[in-house]
């Protein structure tokens, strides 16, 4: 998990994404610019509705957004990145960063995606 540039509380790399670009390889490169790591791509633990603040104008003033979340296998830490002067890139086990996740929505895409999700693949379903 990362820290906020704009207040207290943990997030996961997040952000949109470009034309020229997948959702897929714009959870790569988030990864890589936000919280410095590399690694591939698992499988889509799916999507979830949040608010955006930076994302409320004339066509959309409640700011709706909706968040496709991936599991990606971290297999670089990169000493330097785009974004560490003003994120600091932190390791927890699940309970803690369920209990430090900034919003209600990465929480529930932590116990309801990524620990159902990791539950099926270790065969304890």
């Amino acid at each position: 998990m990362i820290s906020s540039a704009s207040g207290p509380g943990l997030l996961f790399p997040k952000g949109g994404w470009e034309n020229d670009e997948t959702v897929e390889e714009a959870a790569i490169r988030e990864a890589i610019e936000e919280a410095g790591v590399k690694g591939e791509l698992k499988d889509h633990i799916g999507h979830y509705d949040f608010r955006s603040k930076t994302h409320q104008d004339e066509f959309c003033p409640e700011g709706l957004c909706k968040a496709a979340m991936f599991a990606l296998l971290v297999e670089e830490e990169l000493e330097s990145w785009p974004e560490q002067s003003i994120r600091e890139r932190s390791w927890l086990t699940i309970p803690d960063a369920v209990e430090s996740c900034r919003h209600p929505w990465m929480r529930e895409a932590l116990v309801d995606g990524f620990l159902k999700w990791h539950s099926k693949k270790m065969g304890h379903e």
